[in-house]
């Protein structure tokens, strides 16, 4: 934790005097830039400026109150020397016949009087040695009212002699807002007595503590009436306990209050408001505000005159602050700058550096960081090893992490909740039962409680390891106890539903029926459950029972259900559900009619796919770009090329961008109706994206340029293809149809060589363009090679496609076309027959060294 930050007037420097004020406006509440209604400090003359040194000297306001800040080794709470000072700051005077033994005397009996005539309650030991620190009559007094309620007879011994500085300490030692306003109000009824700012100053932070925010502005008021002039402690303390009591707002008015006094905040006032934002995870503003800070309170606006050392607690702080932003490299600096400044860092402190450098993955940092804790014998605690515990987990370092824990007792340190339960969802989730078991032993040998996550993590552990014993006998220890959240119930029911054991969790959905802590939580794992082993019948049962056991379903009730099913294509069941959920109004997204419209697209009923959209325009639940994926791509795969656009209009009008879905949707539809200044655009839009062109997309727009015989663009997007290693058999494919058709058969037989190296001679259509290149090339003996290959090796029959390029070949060597026609009509005759025919005449006019006959077998 951070240093404890006091408000009371101790720790504030005090930097303005008393000023008295006859405005007429006095008490009236002043609008500010933040919107929110202050009481004003009308006519409130700070004694230091904005931009001014301050001086070393005693203020008024100390003078009167009787308190001086010491300067050397000063701490919070420390008596200021034994002699009490009257308002006007001279030390007190005593009668001239009094002596040492009549003090004690009268002492004396001011206690027996407290004795004798006092209703007496139990004094509080540990109270009472605190109050003996003050030394002097303040013990006696703070027991009086401690044991006395009537404030008349509690405080009628001292009741004349009552200085600033014992009503200070009076105020401050109430534990209870109502006695200490009730002391306050008893010191204003008396006119002996003069309350000056010190003493709001106490009762503005006893007030705001208990958040009684009336009474805090009336004091306030009470202020400017009297012309008692706010000090910086006063805002700070108004600031403070506005921040914390979440106010934030009313918390910045008086920060902007302040400005407009001229008043610079001090550092306990400054830190007041660094925390303030860093609380609200504001930390840009709370860099801006320490910056402005430090130039306001150098005077000069010049950061190479820095001069000043900062405290501990504001330290703190801005390491704290920039760790929790990221700004690792401002961390350090500010950790550097306060050893540099000789400002010795606590265990705080090194927590958080090493929180934070750990939490950025900078181990090497952390062991510096603990290095140094031991060379300035900065001992660790709890927290250091809770976070050195921590990482190692996170960085799967469990050796480490327990060595930690043995460490730690090593130290004489007692290990807490968070260092068992980081340590054991650490062994659970990584399947070590007997580490776990082992820390489990000990934590019910401690008595420290199971918390429920723990209580799941282990469930989950035995479960995925296959004890089920185990994993039962674990739930029914916390089942027992009666005490079981309906959040653990649904934690167990999925953990068991996950893996499958279906009659397991359907026992646990029991249980939690039998302690009446069903809720819709476990009806809606119990429905994912029977998801998971595609029980849908028992999942939709379920979900129609739920309302008589007095759950409303909500709407993660109905996704889950519909989800289930769209993903098992029952779509029109899912349909069924997803028009119940529109009845009860828990529709506010598309998601529920993306998964049913998917699930009709993909069974081919797109005319149901549209419908939902139409009927989801109806509603106004807005289509997101899923959706228009969705669509387009059925409608392209259906040739309906009308709609697809349509849906690509809609989409546009709509503000919606793209993705690599719809854009590779687009080019396949592109491709299909021959759009090629679209298909184009298109894939540079692609190329631009995050992830770039799918193979098929690619594929596409090869095919498209082939068709158009646009070598080099064809070209282009085969060399990235094959640098990204995406080129497959297709691709080299189309380049080989296209040099083939463009008469480039050099380049063609490049590929097709390349095709044979990298095995991406395979299927019907490599198997033809090479067998049509060679025949037409003249390279008859590599076209009758490549068909034997194609049939001995690939297994692929051949089409009318092979057998045209082959009987080109035949004719090319003197068969006349009448018999290639009779070869022709006998394949259709008898296939087996008819393709031993074909391999004989190749065979006989080219040189291929083959067993004819034993090829015709085939």
């Amino acid at each position: 934790m951070f240093a404890k930050l006091q408000l009371d007037s101790n720790c504030f420097p005090v930097v303005s005097t008393f000023a008295k004020t006859s405005s007429p406006n006095v008490g009236v509440s002043v609008p500010t830039k933040t919107g929110v209604s202050i009481p004003s400090f009308e006519k409130v003359e700070p004694t230091v400026k904005l931009g001014e040194q301050r001086t070393g000297g005693t203020s008024e306001a100390e003078k009167v109150s009787g308190f001086r800040r010491s300067t050397e080794n000063q701490k919070p709470g420390t008596v200021f020397g034994p002699e009490l000072e009257n308002p006007d700051g001279r030390q007190r005077r005593t009668s001239p016949n009094a002596s040492t033994s009549g003090k004690r005397k009268n002492l004396g009996a001011k206690l027996n009087w407290v004795k004798s005539n006092a209703p007496v309650r139990k004094a509080h030991t540990k109270c009472s040695t605190k109050w003996a620190t003050y030394g002097g009559c303040i013990p006696s007094i703070l027991q009086a009212l401690d044991t006395v309620k009537d404030l008349d007879e509690a405080l009628r011994p001292w009741e004349d002699t009552l200085s600033n500085k014992e009503r200070s300490i009076i105020l401050k030692e109430q534990s209870s807002w109502e006695r200490a306003f009730e002391i306050f109000e008893w010191f204003k009824s008396k006119r002996c007595y003069e309350l000056n700012v010190i003493h709001y100053n106490i009762m503005l932070r006893s007030l705001g503590r208990a958040k009684k925010w009336s009474l805090v502005e009336s004091l306030c008021r009470e202020m400017a009436v009297k012309g008692i002039a706010p000090i910086n402690s006063t805002y700070g303390t108004l600031i403070d306990v506005y921040s914390k009591g979440g106010l934030k707002e009313k918390a910045l008015a008086w920060l902007e209050k302040m400005n407009q006094q001229g008043m610079l905040p001090d550092e306990v006032t400054m830190g007041i408001v660094l925390q303030m934002y860093k609380k609200s995870g504001e930390f840009q503003k709370v860099e801006d505000f320490f910056k402005q800070w430090k130039m306001d309170e150098r005077g000069d606006g010049d950061s190479s005159h820095d001069d000043h050392s900062l405290s501990l607690y504001t330290y703190n702080t801005l390491i704290d602050t920039y760790g929790k932003s990221g700004q690792l490299k401002e961390a350090s600096n500010i950790f550097s700058e306060m050893l540099t400044k000789g400002i010795m860092p606590t265990t705080v402190t090194f927590n958080t550096m090493i929180h934070i450098c750990g939490n950025n993955g900078h181990l090497d940092e952390v062991k510096s960081l603990i290095q140094k804790m031991q060379e300035l014998r900065c001992p660790a605690d709890t927290r250091t090893y809770n976070i050195l515990i921590s990482l190692h987990t996170k960085h799967d370092d469990i050796d480490m992490a327990a060595q930690c824990l043995r460490k730690m007792k090593e130290e004489q340190l007692e290990p807490d909740l968070v260092s068992y339960r980081t340590l054991l969802y650490a062994f659970s989730i990584r399947h070590m039962v007997t580490e776990a078991e082992d820390l489990l032993s000990e934590m019910d040998e401690k008595g420290l409680e199971i918390d429920e996550y723990t209580q799941s993590a282990l469930t989950r552990m035995y479960i995925d390891v296959g004890l089920l014993e185990k994993s039962w006998l674990w739930f029914m220890r916390f089942h027992g106890t009666g005490n079981m959240t309906s959040e653990c119930y649904s934690a167990t029911i999925d953990a068991y539903g996950e893996r499958g054991y279906i009659s397991e969790a359907e026992e646990v959905f029991l249980c939690s029926q039998k302690n009446k802590k069903l809720s819709v939580l476990e009806f809606n794992v119990m429905i994912k459950a029977y998801g998971y082993v595609k029980n849908f019948v028992k999942a939709c049962e379920l979900f129609d029972s739920i309302e008589s056991h007095g759950v409303i379903p909500d709407r993660c009730s109905y996704g889950s259900l519909i989800q289930i099913l769209a993903g098992a294509d029952l779509a029109a069941k899912a349909q069924h559900y997803l028009n119940k959920m529109q009845e009860a109004g828990l529709i506010s997204d598309c998601i529920t009619y993306c998964a049913v419209i998917s699930s009709y697209a993909k069974s081919g009923r797109l005319d149901m796919a549209k419908k939902l959209y139409n009927e989801m325009i109806e509603f106004e639940v807005k289509p997101d770009v899923i959706v228009y994926g969705i669509l387009i791509n059925a409608s392209a795969e259906a040739g309906n090329t009308e709609e697809a656009i349509g849906y690509i209009d809609a989409m546009r009008k709509s503000g919606l961008p793209g993705n690599a879905v719809i854009y590779n949707s687009l080019i396949k539809l592109y491709t299909r109706v021959g759009y090629l200044k679209e298909a184009e655009e298109t894939y540079k839009l692609l190329l631009s994206s995050d992830t770039g062109p799918d193979v098929y997309c690619s594929n596409c727009m090869i095919d498209l340029y082939c068709e158009h015989s646009m070598a080099k663009q064809a070209e282009e997007i085969f060399r990235r293809m094959k640098r990204n290693g995406e080129a497959n058999e297709f691709a080299y494919a189309m380049m080989l149809c296209m040099y083939k058709r463009l008469g480039r058969f050099q380049e063609a037989s490049r590929v097709a060589r390349e095709m044979r190296t990298l095995g991406l001679l395979s299927n019907l259509l490599s198997y033809n363009s090479v067998i049509g290149l060679y025949s037409l090339d003249g390279r008859f003996n590599d076209a009758v090679a490549t068909f034997k290959e194609m049939l001995d090796d690939g297994g692929v029959l051949p089409d009318d496609f092979t057998f045209k390029s082959l009987g080109l070949v035949l004719v090319k060597c003197g068969i006349s076309k009448r018999a290639v026609a009779r070869l022709e009509a006998g394949l259709k005759k008898d296939y087996q027959s008819g393709l031993q025919a074909w391999l004989i005449a190749l065979c006989t006019i080219v040189d291929v060294e083959v067993d004819c006959e034993e090829d015709g077998s085939h």
